[in-house]
């Protein structure tokens, strides 16, 4: 018990650091280790890859317009009653799968969710605050760097939890080319990391 409450007095001391800019995520080597074991062999697997296809065919043809009302419609139902396109998402196979590696993981995946080739929601284990991530690091970082990316993100306190996490972003490459097809935001409380 008193090595656990070591380790959180360091933690809150260490992102107190980040958040002034002084330090780098302690934490990039055992988060990237995660990711290699416990993420990326299933990013190859059917349920993700067909999923992530689908989107891209589906959502082909949405302008930037289409995109920014589909992202403002998402954060509308996050406080909605009806919430169409969030249960669209939510509620699809790879989002219970995701649900499903959350679990398996105990207390260490915090969320998880997919997107495609524009940096919307394919799949998610929780909803999200928004539904275009195109805009932001996790997708930038991923899918347009190419298949060997990686973005760790800085360690943040969660308010409602009161627990350190980081993001972890992976692209996902269709196994039959190796073309980038979508990416991967894993949350990882960094609290129950392996040691």
């Amino acid at each position: 018990m008193m090595h656990a409450s070591f380790r959180l007095a360091a933690i809150a001391v260490t992102t107190g650091l980040m958040i002034g800019g002084a330090q780098a995520n302690e934490f990039e080597k055992p988060i990237r280790e995660f990711a290699k074991s416990n993420v990326t062999p299933w990013l190859s697997s059917p349920e993700v890859v067909e999923a992530i296809k689908a989107q891209n065919v589906t959502n082909a043809s949405l302008t930037e317009a289409d995109i920014l009302k589909l992202d403002k419609q998402w954060r509308a139902e996050t406080s909605a009653s009806a919430k169409p396109l969030i249960q669209s998402v939510s509620g699809n196979k790879l989002s219970a799968f995701l649900v499903a590696k959350k679990k398996e993981s105990g207390d260490l995946i915090t969320e998880l969710f997919v997107m495609d080739d524009k940096g919307l929601n394919v799949a998610v284990s929780d909803t999200t605050s928004d539904y275009w991530q195109g805009d932001e690091a996790k997708w930038q970082k991923t899918f347009l760097v190419g298949p060997d990316a990686i973005h760790i993100s800085e360690v943040e306190k969660d308010e409602s939890t009161q627990t350190y996490s980081s993001q972890v972003s992976l692209p996902v490459t269709d196994p039959a080319n190796g073309k980038v097809i979508g990416a991967v935001t894993v949350g990882v409380n960094v609290e129950n990391l392996p040691q």
